[in-house]
């Protein structure tokens, strides 16, 4: 009997937390197509606004301007209200900001609406990280992690094909809006169906002020979760410069690819994440380490990359199969924010993760307009300007040596 009634009550649980990593997971799908979609009509975009290469570039990494320093604020608030409350306001101020982007052809409201779309996006990976963190034991974080990265990857690798065709048929403004629409009924599925796990976020008498004083004090003394987060930003460079925004246009002007068969080859780089960060995830949970793996991880990211920007490649196939071992190899990235959390007790998870996603996230507002710039420098000299990106993984190789795995009691396995 007893048996029986601890699996009628499991079950709702159950149903519970995939509910919510669904939703988790889908809400960070919408927030990095709406990250990426600049990439996928880079000169229309840039002639509606009037912007030279560089400009276009400072224009799309407005996004960042206000997600990176987000990150503390929402790991704050995630520790301290949880996450439904955030989903529902993040989700919506995300649809808006794309909204009035996508509408205005002015410099000046465009970045508003895009630093709006990053307010709103900056709740979405780590409000999901929140949820498995709380909804799922601590020896599938890494698994999970990687599934809600898996999650967002594939829809943009899928999306940004797809999206790419739909903007050469109907134009980027049609399609936009309709990229809007679709983060509009991400915000009403949290509305009925996300929830947060039982005893999250944890009861506090403490203001506001005073917790997040304590906490961020004990993220800022830790300088092993600096280090962390440094090489989150590094190991990320690939995505953020050349999967994000500068890809299609160095396969289209250095490997002479159509505009398609570009997008093609990049999403391959999403398709690469999304199952290596599962791979890497379960092997990490499986053998209980992730340094090693960042590390190998990182060098095999590089050695995969080099052959696409200063090889003379010109075959679809052959470059969208090496962005795809790229992509695979980058997915040891996620192993960064389960180094860091482990670290510290489970009432902080929040902060810490918000705190490593946003030096790792905020490296585009630093590589992306200088990737830019360098183009401009070189005479459109892509093989030089993205130079930036292996010798970054190279200092993620070396960097990361010198971390020191270790576990918090709270995050130890349950079996």
């Amino acid at each position: 009997m007893d048996t029986r009634k601890a699996q009628s009550q499991s079950s709702p649980r159950r149903a519970l937390a995939y509910a919510a990593l669904v939703i988790g997971a889908t809400y960070y799908l919408f927030e990095f197509v709406a990250r990426v979609a600049p990439s996928l009509a880079v000169d229309q975009i840039a002639a509606n606004f009037g912007l030279s290469n560089d400009g276009f570039g400072t224009l799309a990494s407005t996004f960042f301007w206000i997600y990176a320093p987000m990150q503390i604020a929402v790991g704050l608030l995630l520790d301290r209200y949880g996450a439904r409350p955030l989903a529902l306001i993040g989700s919506l101020a995300c649809a808006a900001g794309f909204f009035i982007f996508t509408a205005t052809s002015t410099p000046f409201i465009g970045a508003v609406g895009r630093m709006l779309t990053g307010f709103g996006a900056s709740f979405a990976f780590v409000g999901a990280l929140y949820l498995v963190n709380h909804w799922f034991p601590p020896e599938r974080f890494a698994f999970f992690s990687g599934a809600v990265n898996a999650i967002g990857m594939i829809g943009t690798a899928i999306g940004s094909v797809f999206l790419t065709a739909l903007i050469g048929h109907f134009g980027w403004r049609d399609v936009f809006f309709a990229i809007a629409a679709f983060g509009v009924i991400i915000f009403l599925s949290a509305l009925l169906f996300l929830r947060d796990a039982p005893g999250s976020p944890a009861p506090t008498q403490e203001p506001l002020l005073g917790e997040a004083r304590s906490k961020l004090a004990a993220v800022a003394a830790d300088w092993r979760t600096w280090l962390i987060a440094l090489l989150g930003m590094l190991y990320y460079t690939p995505i953020n410069v050349f999967g994000v925004l500068w890809g299609n246009d160095a396969l289209t002007s250095e490997n002479g690819l159509t505009s398609v068969e570009a997008e093609t080859a990049v999403s391959m780089m999403f398709w690469g994440m999304a199952a290596g960060s599962v791979a890497f995830g379960w092997i990490s949970d499986a053998i209980g380490h992730r340094k090693w793996l960042v590390i190998g991880g990182a060098a095999a990211t590089a050695c995969a990359f080099c052959p696409v920007i200063y090889l003379p490649l010109h075959s679809t196939v052959i470059i969208s199969a090496l962005l795809f071992l790229v992509g695979f190899f980058a997915g040891g990235q996620m192993l960064t924010f389960a180094l860091a959390k482990e670290s510290h007790s489970r009432n902080i998870t929040g902060t810490i993760v918000a705190f490593v996603n946003m030096i790792g996230i905020g490296g585009a507002m630093v590589f992306q307009p200088l990737t830019g710039y360098l183009l401009e420098a070189t005479g459109q000299n892509f093989a030089e300007a993205l130079t930036v990106v292996p010798i970054a993984l190279a200092l993620t190789a070396a960097l990361a040596i010198l971390v020191k795995e270790q576990r918090h009691p709270d995050h130890a396995p349950t079996g």
